[in-house]
């Protein structure tokens, strides 16, 4: 048999029976959505937290108050801790070998006011080493001063969003702000870099950590950030510091230190459920689909049993038979599976526009959501397939006395006469 003629067979039964085609169409195609689509926002996310993880750096430790998980796992958003974490916990830590620099952390809301506007802003109490460990830019003024940390100072630096909506057009450096009820000049503006861990820098204002303090009325410490010399001092580096505020804190070890890896670590136990998540759609959606090309082309191969007994007839063997409709189940999957494809490729690429993630489906998952479909096309049509090569050219199956009469349209059967 040509292959003009495998393929004029093909076309014929998908234009045939056009409602049954969509069909099997549509439902491979949502598992290839499904696919990219989910591999896809994984792939993102991961590729997200990297870059984020990357501004942070592989030398840096953060310091919670509270006893959790140090390996592997995020530390949770509430637990009650026997002991804050103080700023003379800080100079302890700074005073360690190994240790380049130490950041307090104090946040917390507090409205910031300029003339008649105001605004609702997260207030960041911190000291200069803050700056460099973050690696946030200073694009007028210049950052906090250098001072002990116990030091109250009113100076702040603002990102660069508040500064327009508090100050518009006018320049906003050596200006007054007041934040809660105390006044604060201006001495440095962020660049808008946007999002960094969960903060929004370019809304947000930075005070020196014990003016923070008092302005929250509380000494607790919500973290602390500890730079080490490289990342080869980070395992000593750990060790020193948990057994310094163990000492601090009357031998209660009460505090969280996690570090890049170990938020990675993180993250990639949320992506493995996510990769399980992916594997259990997929296989759902196209077990369906391949049960719809199995009942299918059974259908087909029951009201085309004329037509099978014809083309026996004419020479074409039991093997062609059951390639042709084998490649007709592979070309609905191959083209369920581009259409997928393609529908997963554009939604992607809007979502890419809308919420600004690098949103790129895997090129493994493109690949294997195609190759699955055909694998699975393939292996629910082969019984269909075989039943319609065993037909013999009467129509009639092979140990049955029924055949196909009147050009496919009613069946008969051959009685035996006794006597």
């Amino acid at each position: 048999m040509r292959a003009a003629d495998a393929l004029g067979f093909w076309l014929g039964a998908l234009r045939g029976h056009r409602s049954r085609s969509l069909m099997l169409l549509l439902a491979i195609a949502i598992g290839v959505v499904a696919v990219n689509l989910l591999t896809g926002l994984g792939a993102g996310a991961r590729a997200f937290v990297l870059n984020e993880f990357s501004l942070l750096g592989r030398d840096i430790l953060i310091v919670f108050p509270g006893r959790k998980e140090t390996t592997g796992r995020m530390p949770p958003l509430t637990g009650l801790t026997p002991h804050e974490l103080t700023l003379q916990d800080v100079q302890a830590t700074t005073r360690l070998p190994g240790i380049r620099r130490v950041a307090p952390q104090q946040a917390g809301q507090m409205e910031v006011i300029v003339g008649n506007r105001n605004r609702e802003v997260l207030t960041l109490g911190t000291t200069r080493d803050f700056f460099a460990i973050r690696q946030l830019a200073v694009v007028q003024g210049q950052p906090l001063p250098t001072l002990d940390p116990e030091q109250a100072e009113a100076v702040c630096v603002i990102g660069g969003k508040l500064r327009r909506e508090l100050f518009g057009a006018r320049p906003a450096l050596r200006e007054w702000l007041r934040a809660g009820d105390r006044r604060f000049p201006v001495v440095g503006i962020l660049d808008e870099r946007g999002e960094s861990l969960g903060m929004d820098f370019a809304e947000m204002l930075i005070i020196p950590v014990a003016s923070a303090q008092a302005l929250f009325n509380s000494e607790g410490l919500s973290r602390v950030f500890v730079e080490v010399h490289g990342p080869s001092f980070l395992d000593r580096s750990k060790q020193l510091i948990l057994a310094a505020l163990k000492e601090r804190h009357e031998d209660e070890e009460d505090v969280t230190l996690v570090s890049q890896d170990s938020l990675l670590s993180a993250f990639d136990q949320i992506l493995a459920v996510l990769t399980l998540a992916v594997a259990g759609i997929a296989a759902i959606s196209l077990l369906v689909a391949g049960i719809l090309i199995m009942n299918v082309t059974w259908i087909a191969v029951s009201q085309r049993s004329a037509e099978i007994g014809l083309l026996k007839a004419i020479g074409v063997t039991a093997a062609q038979l059951r390639l042709l409709f084998l490649g007709e189940a592979a070309l609905l999957a191959l083209t369920g599976a581009l259409a997928g494809l393609l529908l997963a490729e554009t939604l992607l690429w809007l979502g890419r526009l809308a919420f600004d993630l690098p949103l790129y489906a895997p090129w493994w998952a493109r690949a294997g959501a195609v190759l699955l479909a055909l694998g699975t096309a393939l292996l629910f049509a082969w019984l269909p397939a075989a039943r319609a090569s065993a037909l013999e050219p009467g129509g009639r199956c092979p140990g049955s006395s029924a055949s196909w009469t009147g050009g496919g349209r009613r069946w008969t059967r051959a009685r035996g006469h006794s006597g």
